[in-house]
């Protein structure tokens, strides 16, 4: 994940202190080198295509709700054969934000409990300034959705059997004779 002070390869940060009542629509869709950047910052091999289309609106009194959809087609490799696989991403984004000094902003920084609500709606974030990274937002939730382990259909990792006697095949069970010295 990044830091605050890294910047997303499809940061679009947008004012939002005086969004209108219908607020505003989003659309992003990544050139070749914010997907290339995108690809090295979440560890892909590439990917082939990301976009995002946010509806930003006013929220209670100085609130802002953003909702919408990313997708996108990547390509990573299996965490057994490091084969490519491709995959496609296709994730809702949902998001609340309040300025700082908000009242909601002040009562969430002054609890010392968390309340965690399963199927209740996230506390809202807290944005200084006058305007929220909207890109980076739709990269959040894009990141979330990289399955972190891979797997080609049919494969698996293989374990010796007890007594010692192994079975299996393939890269790492060799490699795994050689380095025992039965190879």
């Amino acid at each position: 994940m990044r830091t605050e002070t890294e910047k997303s390869p499809v940061s679009y940060p947008l004012p939002v202190r005086n969004l209108g009542p219908k607020g505003v629509t989003v659309s992003i869709d990544a050139d070749q080198q914010q997907r290339m950047e995108l690809a090295k910052a979440h560890g892909l091999l590439s990917v082939e295509r990301f976009a995002a289309e946010l509806a930003i609106r006013p929220w209670k009194k100085d609130g802002v709700q953003v909702s919408g959809r990313v997708e996108a087609d990547i390509t990573q490799a299996c965490v057994v054969t490091l084969d490519p696989l491709t995959a496609r991403i296709e994730e809702q984004v949902s998001a609340v934000f309040v300025p700082e000094g908000s009242r909601l902003a002040r009562i969430a920084a002054d609890s010392d409990e968390i309340v965690i609500q399963a199927e209740g709606d996230d506390l809202p974030e807290v944005f200084e300034g006058d305007s929220i990274d909207v890109g980076a937002l739709a990269e959040e939730f894009f990141a979330l959705a990289i399955d972190p382990y891979p797997r080609k259909e049919g494969s698996a990792l293989e374990f010796p059997v007890e007594g010692g006697e192994e079975q299996g095949s393939g890269p790492l069970h060799e490699a795994l004779k050689k380095l025992k010295g039965n190879g």
